[in-house]
């Protein structure tokens, strides 16, 4: 474990996930005790916000839904605000693993971003069909312009270190998919450099994600369409050196 790291926030974005949220919060607290808790309720209709409460965790209510990039938007910008070293996000639904927290952490010894890849030779995880074209594309794309082998560029699961957080509080979009690749390619344009650490995925514990053909051919068509908008992007520096 990376003892440089200094004061770690761990970061939930979460929409209606009272079934899974109160779980996530206490396995995280479990496998990771060291590292404090924010949960961003994206403006929930349910009771996502008590049962993160009560499980142990800080939570920051929105007033309406922003999508993923807008929550996490918010928790980087708490992670600012409260002068924490690094953060990590770690979804609600229960399928990034709290046992893997300290091993993604752990490439911020040697980049700014460290990504918890889903692709790297590790764990059953699988895709088909045009979201697998897209996942390859994407992946090969982003590991020219970050100048290291990605394979799995629209992991959520992923951590920051000072300068990554500063970065995503000046931008992080909050559209479709901008808050894996458009925030990665503006942090690369802006001097940040990534890493990505083999990490083994699980299932959603509760609910049913979108992997109906038609969803996995709109996901093709959106994915890449995100990705060109944001290469189009100018590069703006940040200043400073990486960590």
């Amino acid at each position: 474990m990376n003892e440089s790291l200094g004061r770690v926030l761990v970061i939930v974005p979460a929409w209606n996930e009272e079934a899974n949220v109160g779980n996530t919060v206490r396995e995280i607290r479990s496998r990771a005790p060291q590292y404090d808790i924010v949960v961003v309720d994206d403006g929930s209709t349910d009771k996502t916000a008590r049962v993160a409460r009560d499980a142990g965790a800080t939570v920051i209510p929105l007033p309406i839904n922003l999508g993923v990039g807008g929550a996490m938007r918010a928790g980087f910008t708490y992670a600012q605000r409260h002068d924490y070293d690094a953060a990590i996000q770690v979804d609600a639904d229960g399928q990034h693993d709290p046992a893997e927290i300290v091993r993604v952490l752990d490439g911020l010894s040697s980049a700014d971003i460290s990504i918890g890849a889903r692709f790297a030779d590790k764990g059953d995880y699988e895709v088909k069909g045009p979201r697998k074209w897209a996942m390859l594309f994407l992946a090969g794309v982003m590991t020219n312009v970050a100048h290291t082998r990605l394979t799995d560029v629209t992991s959520g699961f992923r951590a920051g270190n000072r300068r990554a957080i500063d970065q995503y509080v000046r931008y992080y979009p909050a559209e479709y998919l901008g808050d894996t690749l458009d925030s990665l390619v503006a942090a690369v344009h802006a001097g940040l450099t990534v890493t990505q650490i083999p990490v083994a995925m699980r299932p959603r514990a509760h609910g049913t994600p979108s992997q109906h053909p038609i969803g996995a051919t709109i996901y093709l068509l959106r994915s890449v369409f995100a990705l060109g908008l944001a290469l189009m992007r100018p590069r703006k520096a940040t200043g400073g050196s990486a960590a």
